[in-house]
């Protein structure tokens, strides 16, 4: 009888493998590949290697001698804090949280936060809950893939204020960028 040294099962991929998984988003990837590095010489990265080393202790003890100089702001950073005119919608509860604005839908949870783009946007659907206070929002894409969030609210006439609200913030922005 003959038998194989090693598994034949595949690795596990996806939610079963990686509680934070997240369909349709991966990592940054970078500009350069390995294969498209070219590669140095033993001598000419030895030296460069003793060049960076030197460079670093200069370096420390500059930063040393002066005080740090603050960092340029990242344009997204300016973004945020010069939001366009228009209307901006937020519902919160202790663990979840939405946000609608002129750059999109924006949802957290606890830790977790997943941010859409109006272009990246298929439908945003809402729905109340038949008992309870809790409002369901799940966003679309077009790729048909969907995530909800439920926000308990306070009391359930704000479920008719909420939906005026995210309504309004849809109009601005969802139709404007399906043109």
């Amino acid at each position: 009888m003959e038998q194989r040294i090693g598994s034949s099962s595949q690795p596990l991929e996806g939610a079963g493998f990686d509680p934070a998984f997240i369909p349709g988003l991966t990592s940054p990837a970078s500009g350069r590949t390995k294969d498209e590095e070219p590669e140095k010489e033993p001598e000419v990265a030895e030296a460069e290697d003793a060049e960076d080393a030197d460079d670093t202790e200069e370096t420390e003890e500059a930063e040393g001698a002066e005080e740090a100089a603050p960092e340029p702001v990242e344009e997204a950073a300016a973004e945020d804090a010069a939001p366009e005119d228009g209307p901006v919608f937020e519902a919160s509860d202790r663990r979840a949280k939405l946000v609608a604005d002129h750059r999109g839908v924006r949802l957290f949870l606890d830790d977790q936060e997943c941010e859409f783009r109006w272009d990246e946007i298929g439908a945003v659907e809402t729905e109340t809950a038949r008992f309870g206070k809790r409002w369901t929002v799940t966003v679309h894409t077009p790729d048909r893939r969907w995530y909800p969030i439920e926000i308990e609210a306070p009391a359930r006439s704000r479920f008719t204020e909420w939906d005026s609200q995210l309504d309004a913030v849809l109009d601005a922005y969802f139709d404007e960028n399906a043109e």
